[in-house]
């Protein structure tokens, strides 16, 4: 069992501890609440989270009155499994026998269900059940389905009722009546039905697997210039890390010396590799695809910006929509009335094979996997993509979203200065004028120079070496460039000894301007603002044709920057904003009945996130408090992936809805069928599992997007 350490967040569950225990068995929604309801009746445990998609609980218990022990008997008495360790399996190696083991079993079950109709309908079954004592044939019965009747067992021990109860009652009521063969043949279909069950909930948390299998269980570390290959754990703040082509960087940290192309896709859901140099940053889990870096170490394994991600895939099915919590509700009131149909039939028709089938093709198991299914396969589907949603509550407020309220400052615009236009002068051309300046600049700690090296990175313009640099704060800097003098900065500290007519027009521009000069003669302006963001216009287009009625922008911002920006965007705006008077917008829209999607950089607007239906923050990758604020989180700062989200919302909305219609169409019909004597007990065990495979089908689409 994997132990936690004491949660020192706050002094009032300072004597706490928190236990993270890896469960095996569960299948489906009510087998966590089952988990969950075993381990809160241990005393001193106070509080307690089912991850069905992690396979897993976590724990939070008084340490003097609850060990692992108390916690491992716990759920080995609710009928599942705690495993010593979790070994992670090569998905690889494994696939062409998982592809012949299913297209066995498919093959198994088409014969069992072909003697099963033929049988019934040639009185086959009817010879051979008279023909083995009722006695032996309970006991066949009993072995051939101990796996499920056993968890059935363990759940009435637990006094609560799980998928496989309602079929139980199906089977006890076919040995009573002596039909021992249907009573097998149901078993069969309950063992298949188990099956297939726990096939779509794998398939759903099949994407938080790859997740967690993508960190390597070793690094190399250097010190004292000796390569260390050590386990993971063994790593440490500060540790220098040797990352070579091709491998998988298993830290946090910022890269130390080297030059690499790293496929961040994994973190950020970026298709293109992304360059990296010193003073750069690279996360956990990501691939060095050319060059090689030495990295030191910032974060290690959950605390690593990986390790939020995927603990966020995990948590995201603790925040259940409304659809889902209505559908769990259900499910608990499922078998009292499929008993009272069972009673009506037997009543009314007085056939007990009737009666045995109303139970048998009964599927509450079907009607809980509706939602968790959908919902897990597009949390686990968005992760990929550097989409990051924290329940399925938010997924069902995202469908319903017509206003979203929009940041200014690091949202709609970049947040930072960025080079605009580069205006050269007496013959220079701009790449020239360039590359003179960001050499310069190399050596500036001014906000402007990020600027000017970024945009000559993004141009790939390689860099000169310079001497005799100094700096003038509130002026500029200067520095000798090929031998000449060139110096970057503002009007005063620049001698102009050319036209102004350039800089005379960027007068009305509002942008902060660097002008440089070689040998006391201007020779350019760079041009410099914050900028918005490329995207945005189309994103927002995009939005209204999904269903967003109304958007307005917030700024800090005075007046004119806001009427500006807000003329481009074609939106209504509000300018000089408080955090506080966002918070009042929210509530505005809110109370006229509208759902609100709040979209912020996630560290000042964090008190609207929060407040808005669904807060999403943008490019918070390496970010621990932006991750923590918002609802959902996208990875990397791109617009297009709000459009994107929507539409994973609407997608994943449609499919619930098609699961629950589909779940409660052929319950009513099987019932129906079942009542009326059309559906015998062998043809109402294969029918059920119908739904779970459609469930499965439907919405494996999702793991796709």
């Amino acid at each position: 069992m994997h132990q936690g350490i004491p949660s020192m967040s706050d002094t009032n569950s300072a004597h706490l501890q928190i236990f993270e225990v890896p469960i095996g068995g569960m299948d489906c929604a009510e087998c966590s609440k089952h988990v969950q309801s075993a381990l809160e009746s241990i005393p001193g445990v106070c509080s307690t989270t089912v991850y069905l998609a992690a396979e897993k609980a976590v724990i939070s218990a008084d340490p003097s009155l609850v060990d692992e022990d108390h916690i491992r008997a716990a759920i080995q008495s609710a009928g599942y499994t705690v495993p010593d360790t979790l070994v992670l399996k090569d998905q690889s190696s494994t696939e062409d026998l998982s592809r012949r083991i299913k297209i066995a079993y498919g093959l198994i079950v088409a014969v069992v269900l072909a003697i099963a109709i033929f049988g019934e309908w040639m009185g086959v079954l009817d010879r051979l059940n008279g023909m083995v004592h009722p006695l032996l044939g309970a006991i066949i019965v009993a072995i051939a389905g101990w796996p499920v009747l056993r968890k059935v067992f363990h759940a009435l021990s637990q006094k609560t009722i799980i998928a496989q109860t309602v079929m139980s009652l199906g089977v006890f009521g076919a040995l009573i009546i002596g039909e021992w063969i249907t009573a097998l043949i149901i078993v069969f279909f309950m063992r298949v039905g188990d099956t297939i069950e726990s096939y779509t909930t794998n398939r759903a948390r099949s994407s938080l697997k790859n997740l967690t299998t993508m960190i390597p269980r070793t690094a190399c570390v250097l010190k004292d210039g000796v390569e260390n290959v050590v386990p993971i754990e063994d790593v440490g703040v500060g540790d220098i890390v040797l990352i070579r082509p091709g491998e998988t960087v298993p830290v946090d940290g910022v890269v130390r010396s080297g030059q690499a192309a790293v496929d961040q896709s994994s973190v950020t859901g970026e298709s293109l590799p992304v360059d990296v140099y010193q003073g750069s940053h690279v996360y956990a889990a990501t691939i060095v695809r050319q060059g090689s870096v030495q990295v030191r170490t910032t974060r290690v394994g959950g605390d690593t910006t990986f390790g939020h991600v995927v603990r966020m895939v995990e948590e995201a099915e603790a925040n259940r929509s409304e659809i889902q919590t209505f559908a769990d509700k259900f499910s608990g009131y499922f078998l009292p009335l499929v008993l009272l149909a069972a009673a009506l039939t037997y009543i009314f028709s007085r056939d007990p094979l009737a009666t045995v089938a109303v139970l048998v093709v009964s599927c509450s198991c079907a009607i809980a996997l509706a939602t968790p299914i959908a919902m897990l396969a597009s949390v686990g589907a968005a992760a990929k993509h550097g989409l990051l949603i924290k329940g399925g509550k938010y997924i069902e407020a995202l469908a319903r979203a017509d206003v979203l309220l929009i940041d200014k400052t690091g949202t709609v615009t970049f947040g930072e200065p960025r080079i605009t236009d580069i205006l050269p002068v007496n013959g220079y051309t701009a790449d020239e004028l360039l590359r003179m300046t960001a050499s310069v600049e190399a050596y500036s700690e001014h906000a402007l120079a990020e600027a000017v090296i970024h945009t000559a990175r993004e141009k790939h313009i390689d860099l000169e070496e310079i001497t005799d640099f100094s700096s003038t704060p509130g002026g500029g800097i200067q520095a000798n460039y090929q031998g000449s003098t060139v110096r970057v900065g503002n009007e005063r500290f620049i001698a102009r000894e050319s036209d102004n007519s350039i800089l005379e027009s960027l007068e009305t521009l509002g942008k902060t301007r660097l002008l440089v000069s070689q040998d006391n003669i201007l020779v350019g302006v760079l041009d410099a603002a914050d900028t918005m963001r490329p995207e945005v216009p189309e994103a927002l287009g995009a939005l209204k044709g999904l269903g967003v009625e109304q958007m307005m922008l917030l700024t800090g911002d005075n007046q004119e920057t806001a009427e500006s920006l807000g003329a481009q965007l074609q939106i209504p705006y509000r300018a000089n904003m408080l955090p506080e008077d966002k918070i009042k917008i929210v509530e505005e829209f809110q109370s006229k009945g509208h759902y609100i999607v709040m979209v912020g950089d996630g560290v000042n607007d964090a008190p609207a996130l929060a407040k808005a239906d669904v807060g999403i923050a943008m490019g918070v990758a390496g970010s621990d408090i932006a991750i923590e604020t918002a609802h959902i989180a996208l990875m990397r700062e791109d617009w297009s992936l709000i459009p994107q989200l929507f539409e994973i919302a609407h997608r994943t909305m449609g499919v619930v809805k098609m699961n629950l219609a589909f779940t409660g169409v052929f319950n009513l019909l099987g019932i129906t069928l079942a009542a009326f004597g059309i559906l015998p007990p062998v043809l109402a065990a294969a029918a059920q599992s119908i739904p779970d495979i459609a469930i499965l089908t439907n919405s494996s689409r999702l793991l796709n997007q």
